[in-house]
């Protein structure tokens, strides 16, 4: 077998908890959840400013003047 087995998944799970201990985890998961939430609202301020810089045109249509076209009251 040369991939990785649930076995060698829980070994690696109980050395590395044996390591850092739960609490230094519990604190390594706070800090990246904190930085991708903090990553994905930069992306998204960018992205609206980068929209609000973007030239914006004003289609219109072009009405053609006919001989007719006088207002009658």
């Amino acid at each position: 077998m040369a991939g990785l087995s649930i076995w060698h998944v829980i070994i690696f799970a109980i050395v590395v908890i044996l390591l850092f201990g739960t609490s230094k985890l519990k604190n390594i998961g706070k800090d990246v959840g904190g930085a991708v939430k903090d990553f994905k609202k930069s992306m998204r301020d960018d992205e609206e400013t980068a929209a609000l810089k973007d030239p914006k045109t004003i289609e219109h249509d072009e009405v053609k003047k006919t001989s007719d076209s006088t207002i009658k009251s």
